[in-house]
């Protein structure tokens, strides 16, 4: 420590002369050809270029720090790209892509907003950059977490990273990168679900991120409640860059650089040490994680572009047997035997291997995909945890592999654009399933093994165009998904997902926004794939099908002068044929925030729902060193129970507040904050009278919900105060990040459902009710959450230059 405080004070002193250094390239977005002799400008200061005959440009001279850049050429709109960090370590490259101005009558000026709107999403859709990704406090460089400051996602007092949406369950988000849809984001993910403990991208590659909370486009609308689209940083062209993060989970290792003329790479690989942490904290489980990513870029010639990436994890999550040696609270260590005795050893890994060929012709570009991805998911449970066969509990085992392909042409000509593709995949699902469960205190074994191929389809469409003189733009879209499961789902009118989206410019910085759609999306395969006692496809014979969501959405945009923006919009979304559980009598829209698996078991698509509310945002990109986002959002999340009655689900949490701000001084130093509150969402009690029972205790080890009470009680709010500080070091060849990122700064503690225990003796054992001898004593023990968590990072980016040509 006391050396990283030397070097703090010490390296200003040894800065080399700045030279930060930015180019790329203007083109035009639809065919890709060069638009020569742009004016590239940084935003503030007084410099710039003008692109050559290729349109390349290059900026050198600058001081290390964050800067806009601005684009403007005859006959193109002007385009603006935010917050870029220059250092002397790596040039930043830059690739202005730049839509031709359609003009009806006279001449118009459109200026351009840092703030990105599409005609086929005027609404819900949130765009964040690479530098405010890595500022934001608390989310350690967490992707994940750093959705959360957003309005419509709702934060939770829990470690993991499911991703609730506008009162959605964390299963109806769909993923990204670069256009190849990755099944999930997260390690130890929940199998059914998108959830997990832990980030699985990497920050250092990404570029942006569209987050689209309604409004998605036709080509990714297989999602209920969001689309959440990556774009990943390319190599960098001139040098060979390492970087080097010491975080407060993991260490990852970095590099990016040329290959050759035509190619360039980013690739890294990440490894935890949480399983030290926790062992040293005392703590019953111990997760290790690993992940590596890659992105390879082949620029065959200025019409043919080809992208490789690559996405992979391998996790462990153990159980720490020894946690309670040397441990003399007995609160401790009953807490600690409970969730021993709870949590399964789970052993999991996944990958994502996919190509992206983008082809440009005169007025359009094809885009083909190709991908594969690949989860194995392992789990095993033993009563008290001995390890014999006789008292095995759970044994699973399952397996999902999708192969896919997209086409799509996209073109444009007069103003007019327009969208249409298809997708196949090939899927292969396997499970292996061993569980010892209750249903209504009477003990059953599910014993069953499973083998599901699918063939799956989708069409889509959509069409744009700007009305009187571009106030007026108008999208509408359709879309169409099949499988092969069921007679019900071949049929592709069952699926049919018509969509529209308007926007009208009041004035040139106010405008009226809205959409109206209706999703479809594929139940998870581990109900397709679940068979009964006589092993039949029990979910096919109860007629399955696609779960659906009607969405409403009508909005209001202000753009400021002071490069941010103010929107309020409104939100309705009503769902249809969701899987309602046979077993426990319970929509499955209220799980998946656990670990585990979701869906395992028989179900019938009978279940509807509701979620509305309203949204409010103020966004302040980057001036005069200032930063901030202020997003509240309002939101009722129902669903019907058993009685077909409309109960609250367990996403409705009312209220959620995200205040996000900071200040970039001289020298270096940043200054962030974020400061979160949510409602506190329902939780069903516990059925003491059927957990209680020998019986049931020994096989379930925990309390039962008694869903006559579904959502009856409330956790407590949820509020926490997240610092951060940062102090960057700018040498010629590298440079260094060092970080103090506080989360739960005041130490707010949630009250969160409690814990139904059963009462011991001084021996451990338990104790077996005088009264009725066919059931334990029990007790509850409160359930509250929230530490004060200081992390200490250290980042280091260092270059070895190479030699390329200067076509990029």
């Amino acid at each position: 420590m006391t050396k990283i405080i030397c070097l703090l004070f010490l390296f200003p002193f040894l800065i080399a002369a700045q030279n930060g250094i930015v180019k790329g390239r203007v083109f035009n977005a639809i065919n890709n050809q060069s638009i020569p002799f742009a004016k590239i400008k940084v935003i503030g200061i007084s410099k710039g270029a003008i692109a050559d005959v290729d349109g390349l440009f290059k900026i050198s001279g600058l001081d290390p720090g964050v800067y806009s850049f601005k684009s403007s050429a005859s006959e193109f709109q002007d385009k603006i790209i935010n917050e870029i960090t220059v250092t002397n370590s790596r040039t930043a490259v830059l690739e202005f892509s730049m839509l031709e101005i359609v003009v009806e009558q006279d001449e118009i000026t459109i200026e351009a907003s840092p703030f990105r709107k599409r005609n086929e999403s005027p609404v819900s859709l949130k765009t964040l950059n690479s530098t405010e990704i890595e500022r934001l406090p608390g989310a350690n460089r967490d992707v994940s977490k750093v959705l959360q400051a957003l309005p419509g996602v709702a934060s939770r007092a829990s470690f993991r990273n499911d991703i609730i949406i506008r009162g959605g369950s964390p299963g109806e988000n769909r993923f990204y990168l670069d256009g190849i849809e990755v099944p999930n984001i997260n390690h130890f993910a929940t199998q059914g679900s998108s959830g997990g403990p832990v980030g699985l991208l990497n920050v250092n590659f990404i570029k942006s991120v569209d987050f689209y909370s309604g409004a998605f486009p036709a080509n990714r609308a297989n999602g209920l409640s969001s689309v959440i689209s990556f774009k990943q940083k390319d190599g960098n062209p001139d040098a060979f860059i390492t970087n080097f993060a010491l975080g407060s989970s993991d260490a990852a290792l970095t590099f990016d650089g040329p290959i050759g003329k035509k190619m360039d790479f980013i690739f890294s690989v990440r490894r935890s040490y949480l399983q030290f942490l926790f062992a040293a904290l005392k703590l019953p489980f111990l997760p290790t994680y690993n992940d590596f990513q890659y992105k390879l870029n082949y620029k065959v010639n200025a019409k043919n572009k080809l992208t490789f990436i690559g996405l992979g994890a391998l996790d462990d999550f153990a159980l720490n047997a020894s946690v309670n040696n040397g441990v003399t609270d007995s609160s401790t260590i009953e807490y600690n035997d409970y969730i021993l005795g709870n949590i399964p050893v789970n052993d999991q890994w996944n990958y994502t291997f996919g190509v992206n060929w983008t082809h440009y012709a005169n007025n359009s570009f094809q885009t083909l995909v190709l991908s594969r991805n690949m989860l194995k998911n392992v789990a095993i449970r033993y009563q008290d945890n001995i390890e014999e066969e006789a008292n095995k509990l759970l044994d699973y085992s399952s397996i999902e592999a999708e192969n896919k392909l997209r086409f799509e042409h996209t073109y444009n000509k007069s103003g007019w654009r327009f969208n249409v593709g298809f997708g196949y995949e090939y899927v292969k699902y396997s499970n292996s399933t061993y569980n010892k469960i209750t249903i209504q205190g009477f003990p059953i074994t599910i014993d069953y093994n499973s083998d599901l191929f699918l063939h799956k389809g989708s069409v889509f469409s959509q069409l744009n165009k700007s009305f009187l003189k571009d106030k007026l733009n108008l999208s509408i879209g359709l879309r169409s998904d099949i499988n092969n499961y069921s007679d019900m789902m071949i049929n592709p009118l069952n699926q049919l997902s018509p969509m529209f989206s308007f926007s009208y410019s009041i004035t040139n910085k106010f405008s009226l926004n809205g959409n109206i759609a209706r999703y479809n999306q594929l139940p998870a395969y581990t109900i397709l794939g679940y068979r009964d006692n006589n092993l039949d496809l029990i979910n096919k014979n109860n007629n399955l099908k696609y779960i659906k969501a009607d969405h409403y959405v009508l909005g209001l945009e202000f753009l400021t002068k002071i490069k941010s923006r103010i929107t309020v919009e409104g939100f309705f979304k009503n769902y249809m044929n969701y899987p309602f559980s046979i077993t426990d009598s319970l929509c499955l829209a209220n799980v998946g925030s656990d670990f585990g698996v979701v869906g395992n078991e028989e179900v019938t698509s009978s279940s509807n729902g509701r979620a509305y509310g309203a949204e409010f945002l103020y966004q302040q990109k980057l001036i005069k060193g200032f930063f901030g986002i202020i997003a509240y959002t309002y939101v009722r999340s129902e669903f019907t129970d058993k009685n077909n009655s409309y109960v609250p689900s367990s996403w409705d949490g009312t209220h959620s507040v995200s205040l996000t701000g900071g200040k970039r001084f001289k020298k270096g130093w940043e200054v962030g904050f974020r400061w979160l509150f949510s409602g506190g969402v329902p939780y069903t009690p516990i059925d003491v009278s059927t957990s209680s029972l020998i019986n049931v205790w020994d096989i379930n080890g925990r309390g039962l919900p008694n869903y006559n009470l579904l959502n009856t009680q409330r956790e407590s709010n949820f509020h926490s105060l997240n610092v951060r500080i940062d102090k960057k070091l700018y040498l010629e060849k590298f440079s260094l990040n060092f970080y103090l990122d506080i989360q739960n700064v005041y130490g707010y503690k949630t009250m969160q459902a409690p814990i139904l225990l059963l009462e011991r003796d001084t021996n451990g054992n338990p104790i077996v009710d005088p009264i009725d001898p066919t059931r334990y004593k029990t007790k509850f023990i409160e359930n509250a959450t929230g530490i004060i968590q200081p992390t200490i990072g250290i980042i280091l980016d260092f270059s070895v230059k190479a030699k390329r040509s200067k076509s990029l």
